[in-house]
């Protein structure tokens, strides 16, 4: 399906998941400093979605464009689950990158337009606690 609506990703029938697309100067960051950050955002060894949002369309996925990328993200699962993180392993997928659909424009920055909601949602449903505990208190 070619430009899915949230409303059809929701469904969970599209095969598609609600993520990201980051565009980085390779002169100012790394694509391992981008999964450094990446991995202190959510859980990765939770692939039935993340904390109160569940199903596939929450599901953590890394997309590599090339085989750097996918080595890399190898890499650093391996690290990860050889520095027992987490109390179970790193489970990420780590797929080839076909394409990506911006989200509606309501879901845009949605951190920044709704702030309050946004914070209650990181207490509310875990995500803030699980954070601390790996990785001491993030700066926001």
């Amino acid at each position: 399906m070619d430009h899915p609506t949230y409303e059809s990703v929701s469904t969970n029938q599209t095969g598609h998941v609600e993520t990201v697309q980051i565009t980085y100067d390779p002169e100012v960051t790394t694509f391992e400093n981008i999964l450094d950050v990446y991995f202190k955002t959510f859980d990765p060894t939770d692939n039935g979605g993340q904390f109160f949002d569940r199903g596939e369309h929450y599901q953590p996925v890394i997309f590599y464009h090339d085989e750097h990328q996918k080595q890399a993200a190898e890499a650093k699962i391996q690290e990860l689950n050889e520095q027992a993180i987490f109390d179970k392993p790193v489970i990420t997928p780590i797929k080839p990158y076909k394409n990506f659909y911006p989200a509606e424009s309501y879901h845009q920055d949605y951190y920044k337009k709704n702030p309050l909601h946004y914070e209650q949602y990181q207490r509310g449903s875990g995500r803030k606690a699980f954070i601390e505990k790996h990785w001491g208190k993030q700066n926001d």
